[in-house]
């Protein structure tokens, strides 16, 4: 029984081979493979556009600034453990459900939305009218299927076809009820999927070094913005911010390796870290720096809260390369046991002396040109919060 089963196998490979040809899969495997590549691919890029359109949301709204915080520290030690610059994209797949999902919400929503339109105009243009209460009754149609629509769309999962193809979720959702456990299953999915996100960790992630990075850099931004009035006390927070800036973005990519509140007070560990890599953290800092210099162009003059992300989108793409490039610099002094030859460290130390002192200019003239005056040196978005138009 088993060897006749074989025999069609047997002899169409032995007819494919003389005829110099590959059977069906094999052919179509390469033209599969391509489709699957190239569909992760749009799926990958989709969820970093998701991802920094969300980043910037969150980095305009007050408190859920620390979200912001919190995932771009989380991208300096993803990149810091592995050394792979790769991973400080975190969470770009979950990015894409998350921007799926919104994306189907609003094209779902968008006929409710249009007809709305009409019965406003119809109300305005004859009250009362047989027109306005047709419009009125199509709408309310409307919205009652929209809402069962996107139901159970999310139900099916909240991918964007779900929400694209509309006629087949009833037909699942009936099958699905008849099953029975719909409720249990779409609430734990709900919950596992919110869980997954883990915001109580990028939060606490961002609030501690928040505080942390505020209070290497309060005592200079207090002296500088006394010196409009003791000019001695603004070259000393000058001098002071110099100081704390070659080591703050290092210290905060300890932090967040660590999970240790005392990691952003070591100095004498960053010290060590540099003689052993001393290029790669003059080049980390300095990309840091010179992303954060150019954004302060957009504080001089104030933007309404409701387009505050959109320079927040700058902002995130501006910073996000930066830190991914301080935890590489990070990784690669981990890499070596000794110390660099002191001429790799004399000048690896003067491109970082003239990167801060050029950038604590930057912020000490900042406070004439921008909106909040002094107020402003409390918002270095380099090492801060990612955008300087929200208040803590």
């Amino acid at each position: 029984m088993t060897d006749t089963a074989t025999i069609p196998d047997v002899w169409e490979a032995d007819e494919t081979a003389i005829a110099g040809i590959e059977p069906a899969p094999y052919r179509s495997r390469p033209i599969r493979r391509l489709a699957c590549l190239t569909a992760s691919s749009a799926e990958w890029l989709f969820g970093l556009l998701s991802l920094l359109v969300g980043l910037s949301t969150l980095a305009a709204l007050p408190v859920l600034q620390l979200l912001s915080l919190g995932y771009f520290l989380e991208m300096s030690a993803r990149v810091a453990s592995t050394g792979r610059l790769r991973d400080g994209f975190v969470g770009v797949r979950k990015a894409a459900r998350a921007g799926g999902l919104a994306l189907g919400l609003w094209i779902a929503t968008l006929p409710a939305w249009l007809v709305g339109q009409f019965a406003h105009s119809a109300e305005i243009v004859a009250p009362g009218g047989r027109s306005a209460r047709g419009w009125r009754i199509v709408l309310i149609l409307l919205v009652a299927l929209t809402v069962l629509h996107v139901l159970a769309a999310c139900a099916r999962g909240g991918r964007l076809r779900h929400f694209l193809w509309p006629f087949g979720n009833p037909i699942w959702l009936i099958r699905r009820i008849r099953r029975g456990g719909l409720y249990a299953d779409s609430r734990d999915a709900f919950w596992n999927g919110l869980a997954a996100l883990r915001l109580p960790y990028y939060f606490r992630l961002g609030m501690v070094g928040f505080l942390g990075t505020l209070a290497w850099l309060i005592v200079p931004a207090l002296l500088i913005a006394a010196g409009g009035k003791l000019p001695p006390l603004g070259i000393v927070g000058a001098l002071l911010l110099a100081i704390v800036v070659p080591f703050l973005p290092f210290l905060q990519v300890r932090y967040a390796l660590e999970g240790r509140l005392s990691a952003l007070f070591s100095r004498r560990a960053i010290r060590e870290r540099f003689r052993r890599a001393p290029w790669a953290f003059a080049f980390a800092l300095m990309a840091l720096l010179l992303a954060a210099i150019p954004l302060y162009l957009l504080k001089i003059e104030m933007i309404p809260r409701e387009a505050a992300w959109l320079p927040s989108l700058v902002f995130v793409a501006f910073l996000a390369p930066a830190r991914i490039l301080t935890g590489w610099a990070y990784a690669r002094s981990g890499r070596r046991d000794r110390p660099r030859h002191w001429t790799f460290r004399l000048v690896g130390r003067a491109a970082i002396v003239v990167a801060a002192i050029f950038y604590v200019l930057v912020v000490f003239l900042a406070q004439y040109t921008s909106w909040g005056g002094a107020a402003s040196l409390l918002e270095q978005h380099a090492f801060l919060l990612p955008v300087p138009f929200g208040r803590m």
